[in-house]
Parts: C-alpha cells; sequence; structure tokens
C-alpha cells in the first residue's frame, strides 16, 4: 500500500471514529430528586444510544446557568428548570445574552392540597373549601384540639409561608391547623391515616413520589390570578403575613432542560437529541418515587427506563 493510500486509509479511520469521541456532554445536577433523576436519563440516553461520555457536575441553579453562558463545556446543560420560579436565570442567559437555549417541550409542574382518594370519596370531597366544613374537620382533628390537621410544607420552605397564608385566605383558619414537619413526617402521617381510615390533608405538588406511594387526588382551587396572589415573604418583611393576600391557585409551572449554545457545535448528536427531549410530570413522579421512595441509584433507575422505553428513546433520537 502507498504512502498516500495510508494517509488517505488513516483519514478515513478517523473520520468515522471521531463523531463518537467528539459526543461528549458535562451534565449539571442540582439538589431536588427530580433534577437528578432527568440528568442521569439524559445521561443514559448520551451512554446507550449515541455512544458518548458524560460527566456529572453538582451545582446549584446560579453555577450551573452561569456555566453554560460561559460555552465553555464546564457544564453543558441544566436537567431540571423551573419557570418562573429560574425566570431570572432565562431572562439574563435565553432572552438578554442569548447564551442558553430553553427546551420548547416542557412538562407541567402543578401545586396544591390533596387527601386520600378514600377519604375524598367517602365525605364527598374535591375543593379545598371542603376542607373547612365541621364534619371534615373533625375527621382530621387526630389530636382532639378541635381542629383538623393539614401539612402545609417543611420548615424553612417559601411554599409552606404560602400555605400558611392560603389556609387564612381560604377561610379554613377556625378549622384547619397548618403544620409544618419534615417531609419524612407528612409521608408517615399519610400512610397511617389510609391505614386507619382517618382523615388527612397535606401540601402536594407534581412531580413528586407521592402520587406512586399513595392513591392521593388533588383538591381543586380558583384558577391562579394574579391580582388574588400576593404573597410577601418573611426574607422581605418582618409582617409578610399581614401583607399577603393569597386567595388562588398557584401558577402552573414549565419545567424544561436548558443547555449553552456552544454545545451544538461541540456535540451535534447530543444537541438534536436535547432539542426532542420530552417528559412528563408522571414520568418524573415515577422517577422519584423509584430514587426517593425505593431508595434505588438515579444512574441505574435511567439505565433501566431507556431499556424498557426503545420507542419513545427513538423519537427523541429522530429515528
Amino acid at each position: 500500500m502507498s504512502l498516500k493510500s495510508n494517509v488517505l486509509s488513516a483519514a478515513l479511520i478517523s473520520a468515522l471514529c471521531t463523531p463518537a469521541f467528539a459526543e461528549s456532554v458535562k451534565i449539571g445536577v442540582p439538589t431536588w430528586t427530580g433534577a437528578q433523576a432527568i440528568a442521569h436519563l439524559l445521561g443514559a440516553v448520551v451512554e446507550m444510544r449515541i455512544g458518548g461520555t458524560v460527566e456529572y457536575v453538582p451545582g446549584n441553579n446560579a453555577t450551573i446557568f452561569q456555566a453554560m453562558d460561559q460555552g465553555k463545556g464546564d457544564i453543558d446543560v441544566h436537567p431540571d428548570v423551573w419557570l418562573p420560579n429560574q425566570e431570572s436565570f432565562t431572562k439574563k442567559y435565553v432572552d438578554e445574552a442569548g447564551t442558553v437555549t430553553l427546551s420548547s417541550n416542557p412538562y407541567e409542574g402543578n401545586q396544591g392540597f390533596c387527601v386520600s382518594k378514600d377519604f375524598a370519596a367517602a365525605n364527598d370531597i374535591s375543593d379545598i373549601t371542603d376542607l373547612g366544613r365541621p364534619d371534615v374537620a373533625a375527621l382530621m382533628d387526630s389530636d382532639g384540639n378541635g381542629k383538623g390537621e393539614m401539612w402545609i410544607g417543611a420548615p424553612g420552605w417559601a411554599s409552606a409561608n404560602v400555605n400558611e397564608v392560603k389556609t387564612r385566605d381560604y377561610g379554613l383558619m377556625d378549622f384547619i391547623e397548618p403544620i409544618r414537619a419534615e417531609e419524612s413526617v407528612k409521608t408517615a402521617r399519610i400512610k397511617d391515616s389510609i391505614a386507619k381510615g382517618e382523615g388527612y390533608a397535606f401540601y402536594c405538588y407534581k412531580p413528586h413520589a407521592v402520587w406512586f406511594m399513595f392513591d392521593v387526588e388533588m383538591l381543586t382551587e380558583p384558577t391562579f390570578d394574579p391580582a388574588k396572589y400576593v404573597m410577601v415573604q418573611p426574607s422581605d418583611d418582618a409582617d409578610w403575613f399581614e401583607k399577603s393576600n393569597v386567595a388562588t391557585k398557584d401558577a402552573l409551572k414549565e419545567v424544561q432542560i436548558a443547555w449553552s449554545n456552544t454545545l451544538p457545535d461541540r456535540s451535534p448528536a447530543i444537541a438534536d437529541f436535547f432539542s426532542n427531549f420530552a417528559l412528563t410530570a408522571d414520568d418524573v413522579s415515577s422517577f422519584a418515587f423509584e430514587i426517593s421512595g425505593k431508595g434505588r441509584d438515579p444512574a441505574e433507575v435511567a439505565r433501566e427506563w431507556v431499556e424498557a422505553n426503545p420507542e419513545r428513546v427513538d423519537a427523541w433520537l429522530g429515528l
């Protein structure tokens, strides 16, 4: 074989092999379970179906968005961007700087209050105001103080402050005692109340493992109205409770991934996959149940899901 042929052969081999080696991504991993699950699902598809390499980089929202903005490949993707919660970041880097792309395939985040399906059916409970009925409140009173208990969130959660205001502004304070406790306490109480056939209400949201752990349903609330949603947090004003007025459901959230605009040049196949990637809230709830409910490794759950859902993965890959 001539020197020219050797050079051409080497070039051809290099061209054929380069994409597999060139396709790599560093995935940001925030602390919450849903984000961890999606991060590892993205990584599993890249490794198992694209043949790329993956590195997981722990970080908070600010760190991940800054790295995507810089575009140097330190962190390429945020797996779980909640809007409007993270709107300050998307306005800065997506809308203004134009350095980050936001997926156009969001799943829906939904917050509200839940009871078990059995408790709801037995007592004709469907709306948040039903918890203010004396007969319902009495069935939720486990400590005999004359008020039913409702878990509103863990200490330190901003959402718990919102829910305490809602308890007041929905006219429930005379009947319902808002309880703050760690989420593990809430989970144990749900299980206990169902086993004993007792009433119990609690703050709930999708996606979350609770939807796969118990048969529960979300109560209706007045449709979100920004005019009736005035929330002042304790960090902003000591008189936050008096100055707040929330008598409406929280706005539905849009949750999606975001990636650095330099990624398509560095790893085009991965970027194409990201643009097609789409999940449902039930998907993420299922992942959360496997990880937080069963204590499984997120990477194991992700790889198992990819193997069990080839048609959905094919669609993401444009096959």
